[in-house]
């Protein structure tokens, strides 16, 4: 972004010295008006004035060594040219890096400087050229402090859309990551508290263990896959969605979890994002569940409408921790599943079901309220 208003403005600048250069040729053919030292002042008065357009890093004291060459240049010179918009050039890119004060002084100094002209006899500059020249400024000015502010605004939606990537990644390998080392972190306490008593129990809950690090790995290297390609067109990373609930009801019921689901309207076409966000949800909450609740049964309904995804995934235990029931960090916990529902329009609710236990419903709508 840099680089290209850079090029910009030196493009800019390059247009002007070789107008101003063209314009001025007057002085050096055809008959003379004014000695040849008088003329070769003006010259160095031209580069100067213009030269300094260049000085990117110093805007302000380009604009005034460019506005003094071009007054000074009108005072020893004879011949008229069109050098004056360098200095207006010059005002341009102050106000554009965001001078407007100093761009707006510069300006009144040189439309009250050539009132004075004016005023003192000077027949080159007449009323109407003065308020001319009072418009062309201010045009000017006003012109650079829009590309300031259009500047400022597409940096300002350049943060914004990092921070947001930022979030987004942070929630997918938190939503990863965290549901399966749940899942390993109670086998693994189950291996280790039946490993002399019951080693068959003991046995397959290392061989549950495997099969959710194994799954992780899976979803993991899915997920980063399709950041890789997140400047492609069409990703081949298939993302997980509804169709995939029940590879998160099984690990839950190795768990020890009687987990039971309901989908309704399955026939019904998804889009990917919702298919994801619901998936997701699904996931956190049964991972809380498991963490957290010390619940017994596990209800999770799934209604696929014509406009929306409902989800409800409802426990008989004592809910989630209150650590984390508004993690302190964006991405993770509930919070994180309240971010996925809002991304859609949507909305996310938890707390004590009706019956007791602990209830997490999600409202996920599809975009513009149309089937994809």
């Amino acid at each position: 972004m840099r680089a290209r208003w850079r090029v910009t403005d030196e493009a800019l600048a390059v247009a002007v010295l070789v107008v101003v250069a063209v314009g001025s040729m007057r002085s050096l053919i055809g008959a003379r008006e004014e000695p040849w030292a008088q003329t070769a002042a003006g010259w160095v008065l031209i580069y100067i004035a213009c030269g300094v357009l260049f000085a990117r890093r110093a805007r302000l004291a380009a604009a005034i060594v460019s506005t003094v060459a071009t007054g000074v240049y009108y005072v020893v010179s004879t011949y008229d040219g069109p050098l004056m918009i360098a200095p207006v050039l010059a005002l341009y890119l102050l106000a554009s890096r965001g001078r407007l004060q100093a761009a707006s002084g510069i300006a009144a100094l040189i439309v009250i400087g050539t009132a004075l002209g004016t005023l003192s006899g000077n027949g080159d500059v007449n009323g109407v050229a003065l308020f001319m020249l009072a418009g062309w400024v201010v045009a000017m000015v006003a012109l650079g402090w829009v590309r300031h502010s259009r500047r400022v605004f597409l940096a300002e939606a350049e943060r914004r859309a990092a921070g947001d990537e930022r979030l987004r990644i942070a929630r997918e390998l938190h939503d990863v990551t965290g549901h399966h080392i749940s899942l390993i972190n109670v086998q693994a306490g189950t291996a280790l508290h039946r490993f002399h008593r019951d080693p068959a129990q003991a046995e397959a809950a290392l061989a549950a263990i495997k099969e959710t690090s194994r799954e992780a790995l899976r979803e993991l290297r899915a997920t980063l896959g399709v950041l890789r390609q997140a400047d492609e067109d069409a990703p081949t990373a298939p993302l997980p969605g509804l169709d995939r609930i029940g590879e998160l009801v099984e690990p839950a019921r190795a768990a020890g979890l009687d987990v039971r689901t309901r989908v309704d309207g399955a026939d019904r076409p998804v889009p990917t994002e919702v298919g994801l966000a619901a998936y997701r949800i699904v996931q956190e909450s049964l991972t809380n569940v498991v963490r957290h609740a010390g619940a017994a049964h596990v209800t999770v309904r799934v209604e696929r409408g014509a406009r929306e995804v409902l989800v409800e995934v409802a426990d008989d235990g004592r809910g989630a921790a209150p650590a984390d029931a508004d993690a302190a960090v964006p991405g993770s916990g509930i919070l994180g599943m309240r971010e996925r529902a809002r991304a859609l329009g949507g909305d996310l609710t938890a707390g004590p079901g009706p019956d007791g236990g602990h209830l997490v419903r999600a409202r996920l709508p599809y975009r513009n309220g149309d089937e994809r």
